[in-house]
């Protein structure tokens, strides 16, 4: 379920904070009021998570790790490394 982040339209409140997040379902109608204070909200652009790559897995990394790894010895042929 993604998470999702809302500001209020105006004002402040000391209920939400003017700001939350909440998680909800894809398929959920889009969230047009606070579930705690009832004012008007907007849904935040909000940044993600992306994994970074840091380098290439090693042949002994990939073994540690627990994959199989295999080595082409012909057309169609590979074999255990």
């Amino acid at each position: 379920m993604p998470i999702y982040e809302y500001a209020l339209k105006e004002g402040s409140c000391k209920v939400c904070g003017g700001q939350f997040t909440l998680r909800r379902p894809l398929s959920a109608t889009p969230l047009t009021n606070c579930p705690l204070c009832k004012k008007p909200v907007k849904k935040l652009i909000s940044s993600f998570s992306s994994p970074i790559k840091l380098k290439p897995l090693s042949i002994s990394d990939a073994k540690n790790a627990g994959f199989t790894v295999l080595k082409k010895t012909s057309k169609g042929e590979y074999e255990k490394q």
